[in-house]
């Protein structure tokens, strides 16, 4: 059996695709944790929570890099990308998630969040200056047909607060396809914690300015609201964002996208068992268009690595 991958012109060690695995699987679940803690306005208010949880994280893994006597000064460079690229994350991508969950389902996020590498690759393709095969272009079309055919139900509804909570999540998705690049393209020369943590802490400072803009109100959230919000701080945050900025150095990052087919599936999965959330034609044939379009885009990015 290969115990390598070739990617980016040089051999890659499975240690990629055992982070990718942990984002695979820990991030599919915690769009459930985020509408448990912040759903129908009950529990914690959404940018305050994205705030705690990401200021708590990115503390403690400073706070281990420190003890591991790990570089955390940063030059110019490393902090011009870091804070672009936290905000980018934590603010544009997960802090609009958890504002959206407030109204929509754990699954239609995640569903919608699952097109970010067709996002990503229109980007790249704006970037290098090329011009998109057909195969790319299909899976495009595709995929964002699939979005149209999730969003359709939500947007024929007629209201205000659904409709702009999908718009959140499509804004969300560019953005952290955004951030997603921008790492991938401008790796730093530090330690997976450090620049985690950073990340975390950059965007924290962005989702506190939010959370007072936005005039958000602290109530005593219910005890499954603060499980949530524990289970986001060490597995969501640390681990998987952790594993995420990693493989990120190592792999391609239409690869590393790839988290997307899972992620909603486990979503979906979750959601409909835990919370009883429908499962409709429109969110299966959605699912489908989605799915394949993001199967097309990392097809396209096999061939042009192989």
């Amino acid at each position: 059996m290969k115990q390598h991958l070739t990617t980016r012109g040089t051999r890659v060690s499975w240690v990629g695709l055992l982070n990718l695995m942990t984002v695979y699987f820990i991030w599919g679940s915690t769009y459930l944790a985020i509408r448990i803690a912040v759903r129908d306005g009950l529990g914690f208010p959404p940018f305050f929570l994205a705030a705690s949880r990401v200021i708590l994280a990115g503390s403690l893994l400073l706070l281990f890099a420190v003890l591991q006597r790990q570089r955390i000064r940063l030059n110019r460079t490393e902090l011009i990308v870091l804070a672009i690229s936290g905000s980018l994350l934590w603010v544009g991508g997960n802090g609009l998630v958890s504002w959206s969950e407030q109204k929509v389902s754990s699954g239609l996020a995640a569903l919608i969040v699952g097109a970010t590498p067709i996002f990503v690759a229109l980007m790249e393709s704006a970037i290098d200056r090329k011009i998109p095969s057909l195969l790319l272009v299909g899976s495009l079309l595709v995929g964002f047909g699939g979005i149209v055919i999730l969003t359709f139900p939500v947007i024929r509804s007629g209201i205000r607060a659904d409709v702009l909570s999908v718009i959140g999540l499509l804004a969300a998705s560019f953005s952290w396809g955004a951030g997603s690049l921008l790492q991938s393209r401008n790796p730093v020369r530090i330690s997976p914690f450090v620049s985690s943590g950073y990340q975390h802490l950059f965007g924290a400072f962005g989702l506190i300015i939010l959370s007072l803009i936005t005039r958000e109100n602290f109530q005593s959230p219910p005890l499954d609201a603060w499980l949530a919000w524990g289970y986001l701080v060490v597995f969501g945050s640390i681990i998987a964002f952790t594993s995420f900025i990693n493989v990120l150095q190592i792999l391609p990052t239409n690869i590393v996208m790839t988290y997307s087919y899972v992620n909603p599936v486990i979503a979906v999965f979750l959601g409909w068992v835990i919370l009883g959330e429908r499962i409709t034609v429109w969110t299966i044939a959605g699912t489908l268009l989605v799915l394949l379009g993001v199967w097309g885009v990392f097809r396209t990015r096999y061939k042009k690595s192989a």
